[in-house]
């Protein structure tokens, strides 16, 4: 396993997400525990050291899972990380209360890594002021938080805001970067702001929720032309280890298989070169149809219909990048009626919460009236 610096500290490079842990019976509410706990037993014994949670993953059961399995590790064995969920502003409200049972969930007294979660447009205005990054630099004294960071979903005007008013105190971001967001949503930007700010950054969706992890045939067979024994996920991260500043290159993996491929990817150092990122931007620019959703789910907690709208949109993408191919029109037969495109009631709440900034209801909308044609 490489490691990277940070601080005093050595961090695996690959960092162990736990946004996408493996699900029985497709609810991704109820995750699979016995599996999980296999996962980050191999995880540890490959040397993988940073676990990444959240309050909001798996319907609020991810904390609850990961702590019940690293209990029984060792506390000074890895670095603990999760976040305050003010994607949700009520939650602003409730600070010590979430806080302590975050603890509780993760059976911990402190967390090394604390993000303030998704600063975003949506949220903004409440994070610029000052009552909760007060709140977490009192924990921090108390020893309750180690190292205090933010992630961003927002556009570059919003980081700016945001490091403006605490990039003072914020010891690392986190950001949405790969190949294909080096231009898509100005991820260029916003490393160069971290950079001028010194701050170094954790990396989010690496493979885009899973859409960089295979390619069409004919963007398959130029990587392949340029390193033969290379995997298609596997392109992703060597692109990533070309950023001294990237300390941990966070992967969401589902399955026992996904995560030997990266633990094997992470065994050298083989960033790409200039020419090899040329060519994937080249295929990032072939790519660009469709909508960015990357399933994190933060849109179904808001709407009233109760639309599984990560799934519409994936099966939008389908329909779109197909011409209207058989694929997405026989999954969305199995789909009920009242959880069809064509239920969004356009009440715009779930745009609030995109971290991609998708006009979902146009969207779903657009998708209605092609299928119907």
């Amino acid at each position: 396993m490489l490691y990277k610096p940070f601080k005093d500290l050595s961090l695996s490079a690959l960092g162990f997400g736990a946004m996408r842990l493996p699900v029985l019976n497709g609810n991704e509410a109820e995750i699979d525990e016995e599996e999980t706990a296999r996962m980050v037993d191999y995880a540890m014994r490959a040397g993988i050291n940073y676990f990444d949670t959240a309050w909001g993953y798996h319907s609020e059961n991810s904390e609850t899972v990961m702590g019940k399995i690293l209990k029984n590790y060792p506390r000074d064995s890895f670095y603990l990380a999760t976040k305050f969920p003010g994607y949700d502003i009520k939650n602003l409200s409730r600070m010590e209360e979430i806080f302590s049972r975050q603890m509780e969930k993760l059976q911990t007294d402190y967390f090394d890594f604390y993000l303030v979660h998704n600063v975003c447009e949506v949220n903004i205005e409440y994070y610029l002021k000052p009552d909760l990054v007060d709140f977490l630099l009192k924990k921090k004294a108390e020893g309750k938080i180690r190292h205090l960071g933010f992630s961003i979903h927002g556009d570059i005007n919003i980081m700016k805001s945001f490091l403006e008013a605490f990039g003072d105190v914020m010891e690392f971001g986190q950001i949405q970067l790969n190949w294909f967001d080096w231009s898509f949503q100005d991820a260029k930007a916003k490393v160069e702001l971290l950079r001028e700010y010194n701050i170094p950054f954790l990396v989010m969706e690496p493979l885009r929720g899973g859409k960089l992890a295979s390619l069409p045939a004919e963007a398959e067979s130029r990587l392949r032309e340029l390193r033969a024994d290379e995997t298609i996920p596997a392109w992703s991260f060597r692109y990533l280890q070309g950023f001294e500043e990237a300390v941990v290159i966070l992967s969401g993996m589902s399955d026992m298989s996904q995560l030997d491929a990266n633990c094997k990817t992470f065994e050298t150092f083989a960033p790409t070169s200039e020419s090899e990122n040329t060519v994937l931007y080249e295929i990032a620019d072939s790519l660009r149809t469709g909508v960015p959703c990357t399933a994190c789910r933060y849109c179904t907690k808001s709407c009233p219909a109760k639309l599984d709208i990560p799934r519409l949109l994936y099966l939008y993408n389908e329909f779109t990048f197909t011409d209207g191919g058989f694929l997405a029109k026989l999954a969305l037969s199995a789909v009920d009626k009242d959880k069809q495109p064509s239920a969004c009631i356009g009440c715009r709440r779930c745009i609030d919460l995109c971290p991609q900034m998708i006009s979902i209801p146009e969207v779903l909308k657009e998708f209605a009236e092609k299928v119907a044609e």
